[in-house]
Formats: structure tokens, C-alpha cells, sequence
């Protein structure tokens, strides 16, 4: 390989690497905007997210669905469970948030997505782990461990509280269906389908089958100005933006990179939940916020 070619290849690979860290970060911005609705539930800002997110995908992916539309059709079973992972996903994530937390609802659906990643990878790719990915997932995994257990959230009480084990589940189901939708995503495309056209077609669908929801569920919706901006931001940063620059970065390093790279994630969701929420954390949760940034250092290098 020529000097050219390494250097096109390395711009490559930044280039997606950058996109899920931008990604990540945008994501790490959702929960907070959630804890600001009032009088709503996860399921409506769920539901809000898919809706709008979705139809604005689909909306600006249509050309390229088009020019797709056989693909994604002999693809339909791979789609259809992509569209199910994707309703999953929020509708876990802003419940779990809501049950357990800002910090330890985004540390546990994010932090758990690499591991579940991997074992797709394993079971369907015959994907090998290298070094390098098993020392920033141990990086990474410890330092969710010591978030977990180490703010204010987790006393004892509240670990045996049925509503913390709830927020904990859910934050598993959502894990899992990031990871599934991530790993279809990353199958696509390597089938030869164009990304947008596939987000396009995932997101769409699910956006048709929530939008009615939301004339029974979304009834209390505009009774505090604050979620206006929620309903506006929602679908359009975390949703529209952070899977957009996502899906870009899926076309250019491994499925299982970018689940552990989305740990970015977690910090920036941790600390927001600090600065704007209110929520307070011990000198061993800055200490796994830093080991989770560890994590991603090790990843910057091909």
C-alpha cells in the first residue's frame, strides 16, 4: 500500500471515528433534555423522539430509498427487526433514566451495548476480539462499575427498591436493542445498502406506527413551556443529528468499535446530569468517568 493509499485509509477511519464521538456526545444530551418535561412519561418523550426523528430521516433519505427500494426489500427481515429495536430503544432508555436516573439509566442502556455488540459479532460475523478492544472494554467496563456503585443513586436502599431494578432492566433492554440496531445497520451497509436509505426506511416505519400514539399519550404535552423545547430538541439533536453523524461513522470502523466508543456517552451525560439536573457524585464516580475516557483514548489508535 502506497503512502497515498495509508493516508486515505487513516482519513478513513478518523473520519468515522470522529462521527460516533460527535454522535456520543450529542446522545449524552438526551437524558437531560428529558429530565426538564414535566407531566409527561418516558413513553411520550419516546414517542416524540421516533415520531418526529423518524419522519425527518425518512423525509430527507427518500431519494436515496429509491434508488434502494430492491435492497431493502430482500433485506425486509433484517429491517423489520431494525424497526422493532428501534421503538425499543427510547421507550427503554427514557424509562430507565426516569426510573433509576440520569447518570445510572445512560451508564447502564450505553456502557452494556459494547458487550452485547461483541456477542452479535460473535455469534453471527465469526468476529475475533483483538487486544486492543479487550483492554479499552475492561477500561471502559470499570469504569461503569465504579458509576454504578459510587453515587448517591446506588445506597442500599435504593439498589433493592423494585423501581432501581426496574430502571436497571430497562437499561439492559435498550443496551440490546442499540446494539442489535447497530449491528443490522452495519450489515446493511456492507451489503451494499446505502445508509441513509436504510435509516431512512427504519426510522420511517417506526415514525408511522408511533405518531398516532401520541393524540391519546401526548395530551399534557403543551401544559408547561418546557416541553416544547424538549418535544423540538429530542427528535432533532440526540435523535436526527446524533444517529445521523452515527450511521456515517458505521460505514467506517467496526460495529463493536463504535459501541464501545459510544461510552463518550456516559461522561457527558454523568456530568450534565451534575451541572443542570442536580444529581451528585462521589470521588469514585469522577474516578470512572476518567477510566471510561481511558477507554476511548485507546480506541483512537487503528
Amino acid at each position: 500500500m502506497n503512502l497515498s493509499s495509508k493516508t486515505a485509509t487513516s482519513l478513513t477511519y478518523y473520519t468515522g471515528f470522529l462521527s460516533v464521538l460527535f454522535a456520543a456526545f450529542l446522545w449524552g444530551t438526551a437524558g437531560t433534555a428529558a429530565s426538564f418535561a414535566k407531566g409527561i412519561s418516558p413513553i411520550v418523550i419516546a414517542s416524540l423522539s421516533v415520531s418526529f426523528g423518524g419522519l425527518i430521516h425518512a423525509c430527507l433519505s427518500l431519494k436515496a430509498i429509491q434508488k434502494n427500494y430492491l435492497k431493502l426489500f430482500n433485506y425486509k427481515l433484517k429491517i423489520s427487526i431494525a424497526v422493532l429495536v428501534s421503538i425499543l430503544c427510547p421507550f427503554a432508555f427514557y424509562s430507565s433514566v426516569s426510573l433509576a436516573g440520569v447518570s445510572i439509566g445512560t451508564v447502564i442502556s450505553i456502557g452494556c451495548a459494547p458487550l452485547f455488540s461483541v456477542l452479535l459479532e460473535w455469534l453471527f460475523d465469526k468476529r475475533k476480539l483483538s487486544f486492543k478492544w479487550l483492554t479499552s472494554f475492561v477500561l471502559g467496563f470499570t469504569g461503569i462499575l465504579f458509576l454504578c456503585f459510587s453515587s448517591e443513586h446506588s445506597s442500599q436502599d435504593q439498589i433493592i427498591s423494585s423501581e432501581h431494578l426496574l430502571g436497571i432492566f430497562f437499561g439492559l433492554l435498550s443496551s440490546l436493542s442499540y446494539a442489535t440496531y447497530s449491528w443490522i445497520m452495519k450489515s446493511l451497509i456492507h451489503e451494499g445498502v446505502d445508509p441513509r436509505a436504510a435509516m431512512g426506511v427504519i426510522f420511517g416505519i417506526s415514525a408511522v406506527i408511533l405518531f398516532p400514539t401520541l393524540f391519546i399519550t401526548a395530551t399534557h404535552l403543551f401544559d408547561y413551556p418546557a416541553n416544547i423545547w424538549v418535544a423540538l430538541y429530542i427528535p432533532i439533536v440526540p435523535m436526527f443529528l446524533g444517529y445521523l453523524f452515527f450511521s456515517f461513522g458505521l460505514k467506517r470502523i467496526p460495529a463493536s468499535q463504535a459501541m464501545t466508543l459510544a461510552l463518550v456517552e456516559i461522561p457527558v451525560a454523568t456530568l450534565l446530569a451534575v451541572l443542570l439536573v442536580g444529581e451528585s457524585l462521589t470521588l469514585n464516580s469522577y474516578f470512572g468517568l476518567i477510566l471510561i475516557l481511558l477507554c476511548v483514548l485507546v480506541l483512537t489508535k487503528k
